[in-house]
């Protein structure tokens, strides 16, 4: 139950992280919509999704998927603010996934530093699990599936493509978010799995 409790944790900070930093992205690009609208905090209760922060994380730890994750409340911020049109909204799509992938290299950093100043076996199991959720919700973010940011990245690199098949995919966008999560996100453990021995390299 303590590790439970301690995953879920690990998750709402990091999504949390993770959708402010959107929020930062578009600042600096120009848009106020996530200022005028408080979301640059990171007080969680700003954040919170029922389902996707707190629900499908503790279904999916208590049921021992091997895989934990969710999404926070996205922060809302306006294209058309942008000062880069043709950009803009690509770099505030990347900006949530490289601050997870930042902190688990931050994280790393530290365990490789700190193993040879006697840290505890018990704190280095917390820091790897960060490390392990946090790559994974990098990952898991960059799959071209509405509304997560890889749809995004995606539509913005491949703007002709986007016309034909983006309604398509924002209209059955809950379907196949909710079957990439239950049949396919699995596949995604073993490239988790192995980006986290990369970093912290035992």
């Amino acid at each position: 139950m303590n590790d439970t409790i301690f995953q879920i944790i690990i998750l709402i900070i990091s999504v949390v992280i993770h959708e402010v930093s959107h929020g930062y992205a578009a600042l600096w690009m120009g848009d106020v919509t996530a200022k005028y609208a408080g979301r640059l905090t990171i007080n969680p209760i700003k954040h919170l999704d029922p389902l996707g922060s707190i629900i499908l994380p503790a279904i999916l730890v208590m049921s021992g998927s091997g895989f934990v994750v969710g999404w926070a409340k996205p922060v809302p911020y306006n294209p058309y603010n942008l000062r880069n049109q043709r950009w803009g909204e690509l770099f505030v799509a990347i900006a949530g996934p490289l601050s997870n992938i930042l902190i688990a290299i931050f994280i790393s950093i530290f365990i490789r530093i700190g193993v040879g100043f006697g840290l505890t076996n018990t704190f280095i199991n917390i820091a790897i699990t960060a490390i392990f959720i946090n790559l994974f919700l990098a990952i898991f973010n960059l799959v071209p599936i509405p509304p997560l940011d890889g749809s995004k990245i995606l539509f913005n690199l491949f703007p002709k493509l986007s016309l034909r098949i983006r309604p398509f995919m924002e209209m059955y966008s809950l379907v196949l978010l909710l079957g990439f999560i239950f049949f396919l996100s699995k596949f995604l453990v073993p490239v988790v799995i192995f980006s986290t021995y990369l970093l912290i390299g035992f």
